[in-house]
């Protein structure tokens, strides 16, 4: 048997509009799952993910859920965890950033960020992830980032609450592995998306960048497919806790 073959799956895929959370939702689609895609502002019908995932022969449902607003968060999750058909795999990628220097870094800004890049991941892990614990199976991978590691420039609260996702993909490990869940996240170096594009309009940030990069370019959001399908599957059986970097080799440097 193929130990990356995700058919009969189930996958929730957060942030799935664009950019990574769209890649995720292909890859994943790409290898046998059926995905529920959730953006705050995901079309009902006709978007790009769900175009993705049907030309893979896969179903898809859309789901709009604003990950800013606890209320609707609480809502998502008793419906995902609800559902006769139990979600097998959740990707937690839903994400904001607000870039402003930390002395000017407003109090409306942090709360959001936090709110909507753990918060939010909190709520909604807890949710799915007790019925998954219930059932002896499930996977969870979060969207981490370079900045679970680093400090970086002018994200505060971003900066904080990636490290708060690293140390929550620890804490839910701990507890769910000895129930068959794994939990694991995913840190994507400097990958071209709307989140970056500041970065790379500014010419010598951008140079900056890549001068350290080993590959010698920014990612691509498809450059994230492999490593949700691994932490997806029965490949990464025995893979508990792990942030896994796909940067580039920028950590490495």
């Amino acid at each position: 048997m193929n130990p990356f073959d995700l058919t009969g799956r189930l996958a929730v895929v957060t942030g799935a509009r664009r950019g990574i959370g769209r890649a995720m939702a292909r890859a994943l689609a790409e290898a046998g799952a059926d995905v529920i895609g959730v953006s705050a502002n995901l079309e009902a019908a006709g978007s790009d993910v769900e175009k993705d995932v049907t030309a893979a022969g896969r179903s898809f449902e859309a789901i709009q859920a604003d990950f800013a607003d606890p209320a609707a968060v609480t809502e998502l999750g008793r419906d995902l965890a609800g559902r006769e058909r139990p979600v097998d795999i959740l990707i937690n990628n839903a994400g904001t950033i607000r870039r402003t220097p930390a002395a000017q870094h407003s109090d409306a800004d942090w709360d959001l960020v936090l709110q909507v890049n753990l918060t939010a991941q909190f709520a909604l892990a807890r949710a799915v992830g007790a019925r998954m614990v219930e059932r002896g199976y499930g996977k969870i991978v979060f969207t981490a980032s370079l900045l679970s590691y680093q400090g970086g420039i002018t994200v505060p609260g971003y900066t904080a609450a990636k490290h708060g996702v690293a140390g929550l993909t620890k804490a839910l490990a701990n507890e769910w592995a000895p129930h068959g869940v794994n939990v694991n996240a995913i840190a994507p170096g400097y990958i071209a998306t709307d989140n970056t594009q500041a970065l790379r309009d500014d010419a010598q940030r951008s140079e900056a960048i890549l001068a350290r990069i080993p590959a010698g370019r920014w990612g691509t959001a498809d450059d994230l497919g492999g490593a949700t399908v691994f932490l997806a599957s029965d490949a990464a059986a025995y893979v508990h806790g792990t942030i896994l970097p796909v940067d580039g080799g920028w950590l490495g440097r």
